[in-house]
């Protein structure tokens, strides 16, 4: 991948200078990484800065009871840290969903590279203010008065508008999508979350084959979770 292909993948460079988008690829390095390799643990030591260039991963936490709760999945062009200064440790887990290629900047030479260039310091924030937006979103449609089936309908509806393909029958999410692993997203038990893809699938919203997830009608599916 050479470094212009490298920036146009990069959404955080878009508002920046092409002099500063070249010194930020420079200073780091293209790493391939496979699929469940794990990037962050919480409360241990994160060295390094992570922005995905291809593939996919997902930013999750553990609850008291050990089970996993996925608060985010990212694609290409998404800073991964939640935090970025020296001396810090991560407050989440980072993982890949599938074989991903990133750009990996040291804390200390990103820092380096923020002292010195305020329109890198305004990009960054304003690529955290997005995820504080989105978590914001996120907490919003956790409220109990919502119904699980609507939580899962907004859940498969964000994810077919960022990784959806079209096809013949709708629009397949470009995702490997278990019932488990739904589960994981919407924070319930594996038999809840299959009854309420059931309920989905027999009104005609979406339908499965293997672990791919179709959208039969995106306008219908928004609908019926805003309603």
């Amino acid at each position: 991948m050479s470094e212009k292909e490298i920036i146009k993948e990069l959404s955080l460079l878009n508002d920046i200078s092409p002099e500063l988008s070249e010194t930020l690829v420079n200073a780091g390095k293209i790493i391939e990484f496979p699929k469940g390799k794990i990037l962050m643990r919480q409360r241990e030591p994160v060295d390094a800065i992570y922005f995905q260039l291809s593939g996919k991963s997902m930013i999750y936490n553990l609850t008291h009871h050990g089970k996993r709760k996925i608060l985010f999945i990212y694609g290409k062009g998404t800073l991964l840290n939640e935090n970025i200064f020296n001396n810090y440790n991560a407050s989440v887990y980072c993982e890949t969903l599938e074989k991903s290629r990133m750009l990996v900047i040291t804390v200390s030479d990103m820092n380096k590279l923020m002292e010195e260039n305020y329109a890198l310091v305004k990009a960054i924030i304003e690529a955290q203010e997005k995820k504080i937006w989105r978590l914001g979103h996120q907490l919003k449609n956790t409220n109990s008065s919502i119904f699980l089936e609507k939580k899962l309908a907004a859940k498969l509806w964000k994810l077919a508008r960022d990784f959806g393909k079209d096809t013949e029958e709708g629009r397949e999410i470009d995702l490997n999508l278990s019932v488990t692993f739904l589960a994981d997203m919407l924070g319930v038990s594996r038999e809840t979350t299959s009854r309420m893809f059931s309920i989905l699938a027999g009104l005609g919203l979406v339908k499965q084959n293997k672990k791919r997830i179709i959208i039969l009608d995106e306008k219908r599916l928004s609908d019926y979770y805003r309603r």
